[in-house]
Parts: structure tokens; sequence; C-alpha cells
């Protein structure tokens, strides 16, 4: 057992980590206005003077898992307006594509009990394009590729510094920080480095007015006094300045009021960059920086050396050797998880895991106390009390650790995100993994009525369910790990919420009670052809494949979960039965049954449409192939005999559909066949419709791209598809890159590119049949080319596509870097990656979010095959 999995087992190795999120301002829990423009109430400029309610941020921060107190880093080039201690983005009104960050910062390397941590920011040597970057940007429409950091052409001639941050514990509260700043250009570089400690401001809303304090005790030295964590001690080394203010709104920026003593947040900002007298020369305060103002010679290096610890006698005599073991560790502990035969894949999974760990956030958010606001500030309005997550006033978290998509981007939990997150996460941190899929089914995050929260701009959305597939195979993981023992008491906690869940799903979704899913986000943003949300007045509503599949697919994962636990708990045997007979009605509805028994099945066309339902109870299919109509082959459930036969309550009900329903039971593939390995087939695709979805699938002019499967066929490129609906056209094309729509932010995009989370799954189906069907089943992968191939080999191809996104090609260019060159080329760039949020369905190029190592850190999983 490797020294990190031993601290694993140890209570406490876990209170320090990456736990300050990228970008507080503007979102939802920081915003009270009264009309919830989240992305106005606090701006990045706002942001450097207005103390935060709910959460932090900063630049390689770390904080303790209450966020009592903060640790990041801050910079100045002597030529910005402002110092570096916050990334700069665009709002989701300023960007071409919506929200966006405009920085180059790499999670490069992170153990799961945070004993060693370091990420890479590069910072410019010449001004910030502030202005630049915001200008064009606006400049530019949804036609247009976003314009980057990188697009400005700051970084060609070198003029930027790396600044390498690493964080090595000595003990569970004891860190040795190390700021490694190179100054990569032809001259020597000034630079203000400025690591930064300060206190989330938990005195000011009217509850509980004890302050901590921060005080400098010696000329390097800062004292650390809070009265949950005791106190601390930050010493730093080499000549610095200590300056010291409070971390509370400048209210003389902002109404003009001046306070005689106050030194507000943004003190150390004004001081260093105006030479104001705005930081306390008592030296304390709750916001602390130790500004190194060096020069860095040309192609040189510097380093500056910190340690954060309970104990007051710390020194730097260990801390080369602190780090060293650290390091040490962590290549032991990652030695077993990456692959060994081939270097650019462990690379790219060292740092795929890294960004997943990276990615935690202390995330905080009660909802009652937000909608009526706080004792000690001015009543918001009355509006808040019946706007955004006014029906959720139960959910209170009070401060919990959860993965995040990207914690620039979306740093807020997304319900099924945070499932395809946790299926990494298993290998790093099986208990932490567990823990993520337990909390959403916590009565203060679930629903009294047994929805998921989906995600704080809207908890009351719908997003796919997805989470007992995540559970199952965190379970089966687990399982296998141990030897075939299984934690069912995990599973058993996770499934009564779950058969909740089912329940609300059940009753919300099927309004018509025909087993056919209508309506709701969806998680797949703009691949319909309107949003899905919308209500019609003509009385018109949809009635979705991937809604419907989605469920199909939720009651299969639930009964393979009940036949689990049935094993050792007979009280589970009537339940199984009770999902198979879900599956059964779904099949129905979706091959052939709901209202005038039209299914959503398209013989014609040999594949799975959305359709509209009119209010005379007429249809009309919406002939569009895209990631909608593929949805069904995730459900998909292969038993082993005596999961069947060993439960004569289910095995009776399975037996009554055989002999009363036939119709029924034709639907669905094999269930009542025994194959020769033993196991049974429960599925929503029998053969011939199974074999025209993998032809569409497999078609390179259609779905498969070289990087994967696409979200919309290619077809639509030059075939787009129209329908009027209530007097108003709607369309949709082949995109392959950023939406050219504005639909749910416009920040993402469905209509063609590759999604790894999606290609996951047709993966694990296919696995899943061949589980079933073996070698006697194969198809042409790609369409037209005469390669026959099993079901398992068809999934190790796409494993092997969607590989291509991230690995060196023959020319050692890696297509999610697209045409920077910059990152192509350049040593201290191209091995440094960007785990996007999606991937042109033509280039591979990464697009959208560049830190989404939730469910994009999947690929660690693929590499492996």
């Amino acid at each position: 057992m490797s020294k990190e999995q031993e601290r694993l087992r140890e209570a406490g190795w876990k209170k320090w980590g990456p736990y300050v999120s990228d970008r507080q301002w503007g979102t939802v829990r920081e915003d009270y206005s009264a009309n919830g423009n989240a992305w106005g109430y606090i701006t990045h400029d706002i942001a450097r003077s207005k103390t935060y309610r709910w959460g932090e941020e900063g630049i390689a921060g770390i904080c303790d898992v209450n966020q009592y107190l903060c640790f990041a880093i801050a910079l100045w080039n002597k030529r910005d307006p402002i110092i570096k201690e916050r990334y700069f983005g665009l709002s989701n009104s300023e960007g071409n594509h919506g929200e966006d960050v405009k920085e180059l910062y790499y999670y490069l390397d992170n153990t799961p009990t945070h004993s060693y941590m370091k990420m890479l920011y590069k910072y410019t040597q010449q001004p910030y394009p502030y202005d630049q970057l915001t200008a064009e940007n606006r400049r530019r429409g949804r036609n247009d590729s976003e314009y980057e950091l990188l697009d400005t052409g700051i970084f060609n001639n070198n003029e930027y510094f790396d600044v390498c941050v690493e964080y090595a514990k000595a003990g569970q509260e004891d860190v040795a920080i190390k700021i490694t700043i190179h100054n990569r250009s032809d001259v020597d570089a000034q630079l203000n480095v400025l690591p930064t400690l300060w206190f989330r401001n938990t005195w000011s809303w009217g509850y509980d007015n004890t302050k901590p304090s921060l005080s400098a005790i010696a000329e390097k030295e800062i004292s650390i006094k809070h009265h949950e964590l005791g106190e601390l001690y930050l010493k730093a080394e080499g000549n610095a300045e200590m300056l010291f203010c409070d971390n509370e709104t400048n209210l003389t920026r902002f109404t003009g009021a001046v306070k005689d003593g106050a030194f507000y947040k943004d003190g150390i900002n004004d001081y260093i960059v105006n030479k104001a007298n705005t930081v306390n020369p008592a030296k304390t305060g709750t916001k602390a920086a130790v500004n190194y103002d060096i020069s860095i010679p040309a192609n040189g290096s510097r380093e500056i050396r910190l340690r954060l610890s309970p104990n007051s006698n710390a020194s730097f005599d260990d801390f080369d050797d602190v780090c060293a073991a650290r390091i040490t560790e962590a290549d032991d502990f990652y030695s077993d998880l990456l692959v060994k035969d081939n270097k650019d894949k462990a690379l790219i999974q060292r740092q795929a895991f890294a960004g997943m760990l990276w990615n935690k956030q202390f995330y905080y958010y009660d909802i009652h106390q937000w909608l009526n606001g706080d004792p000690g500030e001015p009543q918001p309005p009355s509006s808040r009390l019946t706007a955004r997550n006014s029906k959720w006033q139960h959910f209170n978290n009070r401060g919990d650790i959860i993965s995040m998509p990207d914690k620039w981007e979306f740093p807020w939990f997304a319900a099924w995100d945070l499932a395809f997150h946790c299926i990494p996460l298993a290998s790093l941190d099986m208990d932490f993994a567990k823990r993520q899929l337990l909390l959403l089914t916590h009565d203060w995050y679930m629903h009294p009525n047994g929805q998921l929260p989906a995600y704080e701009w809207d908890l009351g959305d719908a997003n796919p369910p997805v989470h007992a597939m995540a559970t199952w195979k965190i379970y089966s993981l687990d399982k296998d790990k141990n030897g075939g023992k299984g934690d069912t008491v995990f599973l058993e906690r996770v499934f009564h919420k779950l058969m909740l869940n089912f329940t609300w799903w059940v009753n919300r979704k099927d309004e018509a009670g025909n087993n056919i899913f209508e309506g709701g986000f969806l998680g797949l943003d703009n691949i319909g052809v309107f949003d899905r949300n919308t209500h019609f007045s003509n009385g018109t509503h949809l009635e979705q494949v991937d809604g419907t599949s989605w469920m199909a697919m939720y009651s299969l994962n639930l009964l393979q979960i009940a036949t689990e636990l049935a094993v050792t708990n007979k009280s589970y045997r009537d339940i199984a039965g009770k999902f198979f007979e879900h599956f059964i009605y779904i099949a129905n509805a979706i091959g052939s049954g709901g209202e005038n028994n039209t299914g959503l099945w398209d013989d014609a066309d040999g594949f799975f449409y959305d359709q509209l339902r009119m209010a005379d109870g007429s249809i009309q299919k919406m002939r569009v192939r895209s990631m909608v109509g593929l949805v069904p082959l995730f459900a998909v459930q292969v038993l082993a005999d005596s999961a069947i036969t060993e439960n004569p309550i289910f095995k009776g009900r399975m037996d009554w559909f055989t002999a009363n329903r036939p119709d029924l039971a034709a639907l669905v593939s094999r269930w009542n066949q025994t194959r020769s390995n033993g196991t049974h087939l429960i599925s929503l695709l029998r053969g011939f419709r199974m074999n025209t979805l993998l032809k569409y699938m497999l078609d390179e002019n259609e779905f498969l791209s070289e990087y994967g499967i696409r979200s919309l066929s290619k077809y639509h490129l030059h075939n787009p598809y129209s329908v009027k609906v209530d007097g108003v056209d709607f369309s949709i094309k082949y995109i392959p890159a950023e939406s050219d729509s504005g639909l749910f932010g416009g920040n993402s995009n469905w209509r063609g590119p590759v999604w790894i989370p999606m290609n996951y799954l047709i993966i694990e189906s296919l696995n899943m049949y061949h589980d079933y069907y073996g070698e006697d089943y194969k198809v042409e992968c790609p369409t037209g080319s005469g390669n026959m191939l099993t079901l398992k080999e068809v999934a190790n191809e796409i494993y092997r596509r969607v590989s291509k996104l991230f690995l060196k090609d023959e020319n050692g260019r890696r297509a999610v870097f697209g045409n920077h060159e910059k990152q192509q080329t350049d040593t201290e760039f191209k091995d440094h990656i960007l785990f996007y949020e999606y991937f042109n369905g033509d280039t591979g190029q990464g697009l959208g979010a560049s830190h989404q190592t939730g469910w994009t850190g999947l690929i660690a999983n693929c590499l492996y095959h």
C-alpha cells in the first residue's frame, strides 16, 4: 500500500485542499438583484471591492473544508490597471458564445488527500488585454469563433511568466508552499508576487459577529487566529513586505461613504497599483499579503517559499525534503493507476486526474437565508420570494466539498455531471466518490417530492437520470476491488432515495400516463429544434425519445441494484419485478405504444425520433438524426441466470408477461432466453432495430467522426430540418463547433460536436451487448467499409477515436489544440493539456469550458483501452 493510500484511511488529511473556487462573481449565490441578473450584480470589476456572502475565489487557491481561511496568489506585472488576484473572463452577455475564461492555467498534479498539488498559471508581461478581449468578443457574432487570449498575440515573443504553484503537506495541517516563477522572455522582467491569506467573511451578516484576525508577529510571520481553526502561522522566506486590510466591502467606492480607520478588501490592490494609503499600518486585519517585489533575469527563475502551520516553531529546514517526499509518494500512488506502456497516455491521464481533484470546491447555499436576506444587511427586494429557486427553501447544505464541472465556467454542482465525475474519481478515492453520489440524496438537497436538484440557476430543472447508472458502476468497481465483497450499505442507502426520485419522474414527466416522457431540459441543451421546455399556446407538446429512453435505462439500473440487494435481503425480490414491469411498459410506449399506438420508432427511416403531439391527437415526427435517437442503446442490462432463477418472485413476474402479454414480451430483446454463457439480455432493442441504429451511428457521413460519435448527424449539414409550431418557424442543422444559437446561454452546442460522457455511455452499452452476444454478433464498422467487428471491437474503436482528441498524432500534434501553433509546438505549452467541455465534430478541437475535467475526465478511463 502506498503512503497516499495510507493517508486516505486516516481522518484529517483532506482538511486542507483546493476548495477555493476559480470564480465567485457572477454566480446565483451572490446575486441579490431584483431581476435575477446574476452576471450583472457582481462583475469581475466589482469583485475586487465587494465582499462575498457565500464563498471565495482565487488563483491556485486552497482553504480548509469549512472555508474559514483561504490562501491564493496574486501578481502584478507593473503595467496592469489591477493586480491579478482572480481569473478574468467574459460574462454570458459579453461573450459571443456565452461566458468564457480568458486565461491560461493548467492543473498539473494532485493527490486525493491533497498531500501534493501543483498548478501552472501563465501571466503576461505586457499589459493584460482586458479591453481588447472584451471588445473583440462583443464585436464577433454567433457564427464566429471565440477570441481567446492566445489570439491576441501577447505570448508570441514569450513575454510572459510561468508561475508554478506547489503545495506539499508535512502534516494534516502543515503545508509547505512553493511558488516558482520562470521568466520566459529574453529580457529581465519585474514582478510583484503576492501570496495572499484571508478569512471568508462570516461576521458581517448578523448571525455571529466573532471576527478572526491576522497579525504580523515578526518581520516574516503572520499569526492567524480563528475561533474554530485555533491559531496557525504563515511564515515567509526572503525580503518581503507584509500588507494588511480587511475582507469587507469598500463602501467608499460604492456609496461614497467614508469610514475612519477602514481598510477594505481592495486595499492591497490600491496600495500596489496606485500607491494609495489603503493598507493597515498596524499590520493587522482579515486579509493579508506577503509582497515580493522581484526582478527575474531573462530566461531565469525565482523561487518563493512559505509555510502554513499550526506549529509556531515550524521552519524551512525540512522544506525541500517534504516537497521531494510528497512528489515521490504521488508518483508511487499513480504508478498503479496510469497506463504503463505509453508515456503520452500516462501524461494525459495524470493531468485528467489532477483536474478532477483541483475541481473540488467548497459550496455553500442556504436558500431560505438567501431569499429572505440577512439581519446585518438591507432586506432584498420582495420579488425574490417568488423568484428563482423559491420552491426549494428546504435546500441548505451549510458548506460541502463538491466536485464541480469547471470551477470557473460552472462553479456550481450539476446533478448529471456529478454522476459522471464519480466514475474517474472512484479510481482515486472510492470513499469520496460514494459520498458525492449520496450527497444529492440527502434530505437537505433532495426535494421532499423526490426530485434531485439540478443546478443553482434552476434547481427544479430536469437532468437525465444517470445517478443509478453511476451508483451501480461505482459499486461494481468497489466490489471487484475488494475481491467480490460489495458495499451493500452504500448501495441500499442510494437505492432507497432513488426509488423516491423514480416516482417523481413517473408522476411529473409522464403527465398523460402513457409512459412517453414529455418536455424538460434533459441536459442536452440545444439538441432540439427548439427549447424543449417550451409550452405552446395551441396545446402542442413534445414527446421525447431521450426522456423516455433515459427512464428505460433508469428502470434497468434500479432493477440491477434490486437483484443485487435481493441476494442477501429477500425483501428486495418483488422490487426487482416492479422495475422490470416499468421497463416493459416503457418499451411498449417507445416501440409501438403511447396514444394512437404510434411509438417513437420510425420504420421508414429505421431511427427513433421525438414527435410533436397536437391538441387534436395527431402527431408529427421530428425527423432529426441526433444523439436523442441513440439514447435507446443505453437501456440495456445483462443478468446472470441465477439473478432470475434464485428470485422466484421476479421470475414469476417475467413468466407472467411471457404467458399473458406476449405482445409486450416480443418488444424486449431476449430477456426470456438464456445464452450459453448463462446470461439474459434485457434491452429496448431487438436485432433489426439495433442493426439499423448502429448503421447510422457508425457511418462517417452521419455520426462517426475521427474523434468519436457526434451529437448530431453530419447528414444535416446539407439537409437542415425545419418545422413550424404555433406559427413559429424552427430549424436545426449540423454545426460541428460552437453554437449559432442563444439557447441555454449559447455557451454549449449539441448540434454536431463530440461529447465524451455520451461516448462513454455508448461504449459501456456496446460492451454490455457484447457480454451477451459475444463473438457471434458483428456489424460493419465503419458503415460501408466491409470491415466486420464484434460489438466489443466497435467499442474499442470508439475508444481509440475519442483518445485521438488528446494523444499526439504522427506529427506530434494534438487535435484538442486545433490551429493554435503555440500550443502545438512550443515546449512550454504542448504537453499541458486542457480538458474542454466538448469537441469539434470534424477536427476534434476543444471548445466550451476549458477546465471541464469533470465529465471530460472520463478520458482517463478511455485511455486504459
